[in-house]
């Protein structure tokens, strides 16, 4: 497998990873307020954020695993 098509593997994966984790956890770790402030939003973008950067590393540490497993790079 090529480094474009590895990128491209990770990319989709960790998004897929990302929407899975947010999905799940989020509801349980923000409180929806009837009115929402600025600090809610800052939580919200900073779980988010913390989502996207796990499931990066977790489906690179996938992909990688695979390759050297089935190519032995």
């Amino acid at each position: 497998m090529n480094d474009e098509t590895q990128k491209r593997v990770i990319s989709i994966l960790s998004t897929g990873i990302a929407y899975v984790l947010a999905s799940q956890l989020a509801d349980r770790l923000i409180q929806e307020p009837e009115v929402r402030g600025v600090r809610d939003d800052v939580k919200e973008a900073v779980l988010q954020a913390a989502f996207s950067l796990a499931s990066t590393i977790i489906a690179s540490v996938l992909i990688r695993r695979v390759v050297s497993s089935r190519w032995g790079s």
